[in-house]
């Protein structure tokens, strides 16, 4: 009788374990600056002549198809520890056009995850845009567009620079919009060039404010390399990115790379100094726990070693793709970031 009811015992204990125990399916999100991916070809109206053959980089074939090599290989491992199919969708930046990217995700090493691409081309003076690379599997396009970032100029005019790229579609079985950004840089000093940070802020602001008067729950994400730290004013104030969870409201935006560069921990270096610049900045909607769609679990930068730089004045930083108008066989002068969401699989 006594064994009877111990099987008994463990025979309720299994189930009351079974019913506890929940699958997840996940879902990696991530950005990565490219660090000037521009092809071998003299673009008409684009001042890209660095950036081929006979100029002063020699940008010529075997540079570009290293390159590719270089970022895919990268690109290819983000993730792979929690899921096998690695990144569902990326954002990049500083990339000429939709032919590099084409090329990029049908390297050797991400061909077979099917990556589909948004792009638009942008009127930066540089000739380099945003994009969103996604596999089908995770995400299906609904719709996308090109903002503009006014940027007014003394004379009345305004300057040229990139378009934040807004896509919109069906993520894991709900609704998501992303907008890809690649804010004007800090040419002419951080304080100087602030108000055209705070600019290119608002135009995703303003979207994200309209989507979030009809459902204050709308998962929205803001991702790019915003040429800012976490605590600058253009996120701070202007996306009112808050550092923890329990300080957003419904319709209110979550920013996990405070705590990091509080740390010290960046994604680039420049005289001695890390920043932040690549963020990935997530609504409200994704931050419960306790709900059957997406949801937020952790932020990470991938840093590996053999993407840091070992030797010469950029010892201990991202290894980059030039050192000067030398082609350094690296990968960025940045380190991509990504977030890993669940989602409940019943």
């Amino acid at each position: 009788m006594r064994h009877i009811i111990l099987s008994l015992i463990c025979l309720f204990s299994l189930a009351s374990f079974a019913q506890k125990t929940k699958a997840y399916k996940i879902g990696i999100i991530g950005f990565y600056n490219l660090e000037n991916f521009y092809d071998t070809i003299d673009q008409p109206n684009v001042s890209d002549e660095e950036f081929t053959p006979n100029g002063p980089r020699h940008y010529n074939t075997s540079v570009y198809t290293d390159k590719i090599e270089r970022l895919s290989d990268v690109l290819s491992k983000i993730g792979i520890e929690d899921s096998p199919d690695g990144l569902s969708m990326f954002g990049s930046a500083e990339i000429e056009n939709e032919s590099v990217l084409y090329d990029l995700v049908n390297s050797t090493k991400l061909k077979a995850r099917n990556y589909k691409i948004v792009h638009y081309d942008s009127p930066d003076e540089r000739g380099v845009d945003v994009a969103l690379m996604y596999n089908p599997k995770y995400f299906t396009v609904t719709g996308s567009k090109a903002l503009t970032v006014p940027l007014p100029m003394e004379d009345g005019k305004q300057r040229k620079t990139r378009d934040v790229l807004w896509v919109w579609g069906d993520y894991m079985g709900e609704p998501l919009h992303v907008f890809v950004n690649h804010w004007p840089s800090r040419r002419g000093g951080e304080e100087a060039s602030a108000p055209g940070r705070a600019i290119a802020a608002g135009v995703s602001k303003k979207i994200i404010d309209s989507l979030m008067a009809v459902n204050p729950e709308t998962k929205c994400i803001v991702m790019g390399d915003l040429n800012d730290d976490p605590i600058s004013p253009s996120v701070a104030k202007v996306l009112n990115a808050k550092q923890k969870p329990e300080q957003v409201k419904p319709g209110g935006m979550f920013n996990p790379w405070i705590d990091f560069y509080k740390q010290g921990i960046g994604t680039l270096a420049y005289n001695d100094a890390w920043n932040l610049f690549d963020q990935i900045i997530i609504s409200h909607g994704f931050l419960s726990k306790q709900q059957d769609g997406v949801f937020y679990r952790t932020a990470r930068i991938f840093n590996r070693d053999f993407m840091v730089q070992k030797t010469g004045r950029f010892k201990g930083y991202p290894l980059r793709t030039w050192d000067g108008m030398i082609y350094n066989h690296g990968y960025s002068d940045h380190f991509p970031t990504y977030l890993e969401f669940l989602k409940e699989v019943k």
